[in-house]
């Protein structure tokens, strides 16, 4: 098998290490000594979780907040050579033409602050999750959950601007969202948005409380209590503008769904 970076082990990796052993190709000793290597890249600046794709079925994601766009590239260079595809999330313009010269032909959501590399990554896509988000004001944060539903492999639908202020709008689009098989909801203000999503559709929803309203909203706290005293069943919260943090969520629900019954721990 071709080898990569020995410090990275995906789970491609130790399935293909699996199935050579079995073969008979690799030696006991040399599938130990692949499977126990250290996890970790010391870059200097960073340390760079070498065995996160196998732990968790995708590769480290890069927060670029805080980062130097150097920094940002130096990470992004070391994964993207050992994974097929990287996430680089909350980058300003600045840092994104950076990351832009370094990985010609990726593209930068500026609504999300998102970048996706991809490295012989063949994008078949399984799952799907609606992305409900209440104004206009909540689209950075709904684009954030949305670029993170497709990095991880997902169909996403984008369902816009349909807060409870005019109810009619998200009942017009009711069908569409409980097509969908995980429903992250994004609203600022009063937060009402999940309750109502959530106590008409059968599927599982993430709420994601924005920083948008009035001076009583107290920069999205009104909307994560909102949300968190939800009425609506089930309704599970994330921090303030974490639309990241929704899909990942809900891209680990999916897998949980589409596992094989007799791989309960997968």
């Amino acid at each position: 098998m071709e080898e990569k970076s020995p410090h990275f082990v995906t789970r491609d990796d130790a399935m293909e290490l699996l199935r050579a052993f079995r073969r008979g190709d690799l030696s006991e000793e040399r599938l130990l000594d692949r499977l126990s290597l250290a996890p970790v890249l010391d870059l200097g600046f960073a340390q760079v979780d070498a065995s996160r794709a196998l732990r968790k079925g995708f590769p480290e994601v890069i927060f670029g907040a805080g980062k130097t766009a150097s920094q940002i590239v130096g990470i992004a260079r070391c994964l993207i050579e050992n994974e097929k595809r990287v996430l680089i999330t909350r980058l300003d313009p600045a840092q994104a033409q950076e990351v832009i010269k370094a990985f010609p032909g990726c593209a930068y959501s500026e609504p999300g602050r998102c970048i996706t590399l991809t490295r012989g990554w063949d994008r078949q896509t399984h799952g799907r999750i609606a992305v409900v988000s209440a104004g206009t004001s909540d689209l950075p944060v709904a684009e954030e959950a949305a670029e993170t539903g497709l990095a991880m492999g997902h169909e996403v639908d984008r369902i816009t601007d349909v807060g409870v202020a005019g109810l009619h709008r998200v009942l017009s689009q009711l069908e569409r969202i409980a097509m969908a098989h995980v429903v992250v909801v994004v609203a600022g203000m009063e937060g009402a948005l999940p309750s109502v999503v959530a106590g008409l559709i059968p599927k599982p929803v993430i709420a994601v409380p924005t920083s948008v309203g009035y001076g009583a909203s107290f920069g999205g706290l009104a909307a994560l209590l909102g949300m968190l005293n939800s009425c609506g069943s089930g309704v599970t919260v994330v921090n303030i503008d974490n639309g990241f943090g929704a899909a990942y969520a809900a891209s680990q629900i999916i897998r949980l769904m589409e596992a094989p019954k007799h791989e309960p721990g997968r």
